[in-house]
């Protein structure tokens, strides 16, 4: 990176160096992207919808059992049990969360594909 921030790309106009001003940090992504996407690929790429949805599908209610599961053996727990009421509540809390997420995740698949199939019949 040169001092104004630009990034030299060789081959440029007369076997010139060419500069791209970087993205704003704005506009970088998480990822902290700083050069402006190139090619057919951002608007091509596509994710498994199908496979998100039938993981999505199946976790979210494992994770759900097992928020319950761990709860209740959280709550029948002595206090010198091994393990402890507060590392089997600290596990169904992981466990209520994770199936949180599978559920967004679930939702999120579905509108996406309800989006597709109105975009194919020309909505």
């Amino acid at each position: 990176m040169s001092d104004d921030g630009r990034y030299p790309v060789p081959g440029g106009a007369g076997g010139q160096e060419d500069s791209h001003s970087p993205a704003p940090r704005s506009r970088s992504g998480l990822s902290g992207r700083r050069r402006p996407r190139t090619g057919t690929e951002p608007m091509t790429a596509r994710s498994a919808l199908g496979l998100r949805l039938l993981l999505s599908a199946i976790y979210t209610p494992l994770f759900l059992a097992g928020a319950v599961l761990f709860a209740w053996w959280a709550a029948r727990s002595d206090a010198g049990s091994s393990p402890s009421s507060g590392a089997l509540g600290a596990v169904a809390i992981v466990c209520a969360v994770m199936s949180l997420l599978a559920l967004a995740d679930l939702t999120v698949v579905q509108h996406r594909r309800r989006n597709e199939r109105m975009r194919r019949r020309g909505r």
